[in-house]
């Protein structure tokens, strides 16, 4: 008795579908976002309540930056520092370059007087073995001094590293929206400690909503990706306004039919899930039942 008390019903259901002219039923959902701390420290402004509207880039949390900040007044002294001890090569090395100047000066007139048979080949080989020494130890102060330079400025480079780092966690302190929509959920307060990676607030997209749907496996083959299906959102009584839908995803596995929905065929059966994405005129909210016509 009971089996035919079911059977009946579920006839009633289906045959209810097909008098409302709708082929599936569900619910608009929104894709939502979980905005979680990215740098630990407390939370010195949270001003934002859920359901409040914010758009994309919207400071929605601030958290205190002070030790971030003398952090990088700590590291741009070091720097100050290590630079000022940057070598000054030109000035170190002029002493060296104005005698060798000078004795290759000396060696063309020991060499002209040589010519002229004025001095002798020894008096020519001590002053150009003299500029050899001099050339030679003016490279190696070079040398010395280049590599002296060129370790300073990598060091300083780390450190300009370091800064963008503490630049980069600064920015951080101030949460911005990644998406527009409504807040749905608020997981802090102002005065309490954010931790990296804890979740402060969910923000669901309203600006692009889907309804998700449910249709039976013989209703598969009249249903594709991409397809335009026709969309109404049910805001109880008469009140129902119409929507273009495209179906963006189907459930590559079946699932039993969620009690609140209702599909052309037994509640109890088999069915696959699909997202009709709709644009939001502004009327439409999360939870709101919807239908759709193929």
């Amino acid at each position: 008795m009971k089996q035919y008390i079911i059977i009946a019903a579920l006839a009633a259901l289906a045959g209810c579908a097909k008098q409302n002219g709708y082929d599936a039923t569900g619910t608009f959902e929104a894709t939502t976002v979980t905005v979680s701390a990215e740098v630990s420290g407390k939370i010195v402004g949270f001003d934002v309540t859920e359901g409040r509207t914010v758009s994309k880039a919207d400071i929605v949390c601030a958290i205190d930056s002070s030790a971030l900040v003398l952090q990088r007044r700590t590291l741009e002294q070091q720097q100050k520092a290590l630079l000022s001890g940057k070598p000054d090569i030109q000035k170190q090395l002029a002493s060296l370059k104005e005698q060798i100047i000078k004795q290759k000066t000396e060696l063309e007139r020991v060499q002209f007087l040589l010519e002229d048979d004025a001095a002798t080949q020894k008096q020519f080989d001590d002053v150009n073995a003299q500029l050899n020494i001099l050339q030679s130890q003016y490279d190696a102060a070079l040398s010395s001094l280049s590599k002296n330079t060129a370790s300073i400025v990598g060091n300083a480079a780390v450190i300009t590293t370091q800064i963008d780092q503490v630049d980069y966690n600064i920015d951080k302190c101030r949460v911005n929206a990644p998406v527009s929509g409504v807040v749905l959920a608020k997981y802090a307060q102002a005065g309490e400690l954010a931790v990296t990676g804890k979740p402060l607030l969910k923000i669901g997209d309203t600006d692009n909503m889907y309804l998700r749907a449910y249709f039976t496996s013989d209703q598969l083959s009249k249903v594709s990706v991409g397809q335009k299906v026709k969309v109404w959102a049910d805001f109880g009584g008469d009140e129902r306004y119409e929507y273009e839908g495209v179906v963006s995803w189907i459930s590559s596995e079946s699932e039993f039919t969620p009690k609140n929905i209702q599909t052309r065929s037994s509640r109890a059966g088999l069915v696959y899930a699909a997202k009709i994405a709709v644009k939001n005129d502004g009327r439409l909210k999360i939870g709101l039942y919807g239908e759709v016509n193929l």
